[in-house]
């Protein structure tokens, strides 16, 4: 029984390793939070941002891996969502800005001249795919 607690244990820790890993790595190679803070113009604030985002995944992993229950106002719940949506949104705009993914992608597929309706594209399946998700499966 105990040899089987340990080994949950052990699992447990060297997944949390690799995965903090991959995520520190991601962050860091791509240089994602100081192109962040160039696009934002907020150079001054980036250990803010660094700050943030390790919380952010510390505090994310401690409530993932407990049942936790805020009992908080619908209305207090609405800038929470609002924030988190800005954060992912700019995370995943530094992303693309750094990879250069749209122009890429665009000329791959042969529409070059027509960029903007492919950022419109992705823009209005994200918001679609939200306001689904939302409205389907979250229970008010």
């Amino acid at each position: 029984m105990i040899i089987n607690i340990i080994l949950v244990l052990f699992i447990g820790f060297a997944g949390g390793i690799a995965v903090g890993s991959g995520f520190v790595a991601f962050l860091t190679v791509l240089g994602i939070i100081p192109r962040l803070t160039q696009l934002t113009k907020t150079t001054g604030a980036i250990h803010l941002y660094e700050l943030g985002v390790i919380l952010g995944a510390v505090s994310g992993g401690w409530a993932s891996l407990r049942n936790t229950i805020l009992n908080l106002s619908q209305l207090f719940l609405i800038p929470i969502g609002l924030l988190d949506g800005i954060f992912f949104g700019m995370l995943a705009a530094a992303l693309t800005e750094v990879l250069n993914v749209f122009p890429i992608l665009a000329k791959r597929i042969g529409i070059a001249d027509k960029i903007v309706i492919l950022l419109m594209a992705f823009v209005f399946g994200k918001v679609f795919g939200s306001l689904f998700h939302w409205i389907y499966f979250v229970d008010l």
